[in-house]
């Protein structure tokens, strides 16, 4: 069995690390301090946030070091929070060209108890967080994801929202099954 752990995992005093990824952690740390890699990088993400906010979709201004948020809310006022605009633009973007984001809003925090005695409530924003992972994609990359996003743009009057089917009790987001808001009960879709 200790073999199998050192194939899989490394060895028992990496702490349940294998060597490769401890490296990665390694270089990581290395480049977020190194200026020309940050450089890039914000360039990346500042690229891609132009890109999707001239496709006229509303972006969380300026875009951060690692990711681009759409407000999926503002851009669908057709779809009510109710029906997870956030999603359906996820959705969108992942049936268009593969992209994958997560919504961030009503799925993913709308059954969370308020988080300050005002009793804030429900999400404020409905969001789609495109992130860009480190040493991924390059130029053509971040190029393709804003040709998607030109693509939903076009369709973007006719995407409906979602209702959940069946959810967990806590982390909903990542295994609530849902289908399209118009269809009939017994048409889910994951």
């Amino acid at each position: 069995e200790r073999e199998l752990l050192i194939l899989t995992e490394g060895f028992p005093t990496y702490g349940g690390l294998a060597g490769r990824d401890l490296e990665a952690i390694a270089v990581g740390l290395r480049e977020v301090v190194d200026e020309d890699y940050l450089r890039y990088r914000l360039a990346s993400v500042a690229r891609l946030g132009e890109g999707i906010a001239a496709a006229g979709m509303p972006i969380v201004r300026p875009p951060g070091g690692h990711a681009v948020y759409i407000d999926a809310g503002a851009y669908l006022p057709h779809i009510p929070a109710a029906e997870l605009p956030g999603q359906a633009l996820a959705c969108a973007f992942y049936l268009e060209g593969g992209v994958r984001g997560v919504e961030i809003g009503s799925l993913m925090f709308g059954d969370e108890p308020p988080d300050d005695e005002a009793g804030s409530g429900p999400p404020r924003l409905e969001l789609l967080r495109l992130a860009i992972p480190r040493r991924v994609y390059t130029r053509s990359h971040i190029d393709y994801v804003i040709d998607v996003a030109r693509r939903v743009a076009e369709s973007a009057a006719s995407l409906t929202g979602f209702r959940i089917v069946e959810q967990p009790r806590h982390l909903r987001h990542f295994t609530a099954r849902l289908a399209p808001a118009s269809a009939a009960v017994g048409e889910a879709r994951h």
